[in-house]
């Protein structure tokens, strides 16, 4: 056999499988591209007709995922593979992934769950899963959660949805806890006057319901009040602190005496 036949053909093989290597190139960035703009305008379509955020990223989500596994069977039939046989093997291939990751698809069953039932949305701040913070983002498998510390957790969406979760933007306002210590001489009705009348000026803290201020209990230093302002979730942080601040500034100008413990020793003769 003629090598300068053999040379030719091995040239023309590896010219041919080099265009066809370029073209997948392009190929898929073009494909990247398009799926890139099909998401952004039917994302536009879905907000110009106010579907609910969480459900319109969960669909990205999928949607992206769907797209991307069309454009590399269209590659693959590009390059001249069977794609009838390679969704065959996909087929099987997920089966066998799911047998084997059932943890995997609980989380994609999951995060269904969470869209159809809605326990929170983007935007809720929740505990759930042993994690308290804003939720970011509600994908296929995951749940992104930013804490108060602003870290980003990302957490299995089957372990949110089997565990308790609490929704603190569900409700229009929530209380908030605080205490007061008072020493025994202090008259606890001119206290919890003067506590009522200086919280409910705070800003942001809630007319009706009003804050509730009551003794709580009894310590060895005299009655412990609970100072129990309401507010929007959003103005939690700033009540909480600027109650505290009150609570302080009030019994500094009204005089109180500083919290101590009062003892009796009974002293016996010998």
């Amino acid at each position: 056999m003629d090598i300068n036949v053999i040379l030719t053909s091995v040239t023309d093989i590896i010219v041919a499988f080099g265009l066809k290597i370029i073209g997948a190139i392009i190929f898929w960035f073009v494909g990247r591209w398009l799926i890139g703009l099909a998401i952004k305008m039917i994302s536009a379509a879905f907000r110009s007709s106010n579907l609910e955020e969480t459900l319109l990223i969960y669909l990205k989500s999928t949607l992206g995922v769907l797209l991307n596994v069309i454009l590399v069977v269209a590659i693959l039939g590009f390059f001249g593979i069977e794609t009838t046989s390679f969704a065959a093997f996909l087929a099987a291939a997920g089966i066998a992934i799911g047998a084997a990751w059932s943890g995997l698809l609980a989380h994609f069953a999951a995060g269904a769950f969470l869209v159809i039932f809605r326990p929170y949305k983007v935007g809720d701040f929740i505990t759930a899963g042993g994690i308290t913070g804003t939720v970011r983002e509600i994908g296929l498998f995951v749940t992104s959660i930013d804490t108060l510390e602003n870290v980003r957790n990302v957490v299995g969406n089957n372990v949110l949805f089997s565990d308790t979760i609490q929704n603190f933007s569900t409700n229009p306002y929530r209380r908030v806890d605080l205490v007061a210590q008072l020493n025994h001489d202090v008259n606890h009705k001119h206290a919890i006057a003067l506590l009522k009348e200086k919280v409910s000026a705070i800003p942001n803290v809630m007319a009706e319901p009003a804050p509730d201020v009551e003794i709580l209990e009894f310590t060895p230093m005299g009655p412990v009040l609970a100072v129990r302002p309401y507010c929007n979730n959003d103005h939690y942080w700033q009540v909480y602190f600027d109650t505290n601040k009150v609570i302080r500034e009030t019994c500094v100008e009204a005089n109180f005496s500083a919290p101590e413990q009062h003892l009796v020793v009974h002293r016996t003769a010998a």
